[in-house]
């Protein structure tokens, strides 16, 4: 009995042994590859084997903030959708998928789906939209200028808003005029998609973001090229009769 104790005894001494060494060395067991015919989970990282987060697919309660250079920022006004996000190499977000759709108890429709890619350290320069409500629902792609991070970064765009809240309506729109002719705000450039009379339209845009020309269908099948001035104001028309 006595070689038996003195056997277990040195048997737990030797596990505890390997245990520590196996902490202490950051050994790890050998990657295994699963197979599974069904997965239910609220989020999934994916990540690089130093940790780095590369995509996330979450659900809405699981959903993350936003992410530059590695850091989490909070992000409350993604508490509504379920999607995924994309995160380069240096931990910063470059673009996502995100989703909705619901009645409120007000009975209205509340529903979207947005893919996006953005520019480096930088918004969206291409958009992939579905927005749906009952009054209107707007589908289409858009391509923006986005400005050279170093040039306005995002946090400076969010100062530019906070800034611009405290001037009186006259002086804010002149104050946004002034960034935008220094190129430091996104503008929108080609918007394809459908239009609030419902025609299906492609939008091209100067680097201001005014339509300069407007290749369009309207509802009850009529083709039109428009081009306009930088006030909006159509110069000249091409129809099938003209």
């Amino acid at each position: 009995m006595s070689q038996i104790r003195t056997f277990l005894a040195g048997a737990t001494t030797m596990a505890a042994a390997i245990t520590a060494i196996v902490t202490l060395t950051g050994a790890r067991l050998p990657a295994r590859q699963e197979t599974f015919d069904e997965i239910t989970v609220g989020r999934i990282n994916i990540v690089e084997p130093d940790g780095t987060k590369r995509i996330i697919i979450a659900s809405r309660a699981k959903f993350p903030g936003d992410f530059q250079q590695g850091k989490e920022g909070a992000r409350p006004d993604r508490r509504d959708f379920a999607g995924m996000l994309f995160i380069n190499e240096e931990g910063t977000e470059n673009g996502g998928l995100i989703q909705k759709g619901s009645i409120g108890a007000n009975g209205k429709i509340d529903s979207g789906l947005s893919l996006t890619f953005d520019r480096f350290r930088q918004d969206q320069a291409m958009q992939l939209i579905n927005t749906d409500s009952a009054e209107r629902q707007r589908t289409g792609i858009s391509i923006n200028d986005v400005p050279y991070y170093q040039l306005t970064s995002l946090e400076q765009h969010h100062q530019f808003g906070v800034e611009a809240d405290k001037l009186p309506e006259a002086e804010r729109r002149a104050y946004w005029q002034k960034l935008a002719d220094q190129g430091r705000l996104m503008q929108n450039r080609i918007w394809l998609g459908n239009t609030p009379g419902k025609s299906a339209a492609l939008q091209l845009k100067d680097a201001r973001g005014r339509t300069r020309m407007m290749l369009l269908v309207t509802p009850e099948g009529q083709p039109e090229i428009q081009m306009l001035d930088e006030q909006g104001k159509v110069t000249r028309s091409i129809t099938p009769a003209a």
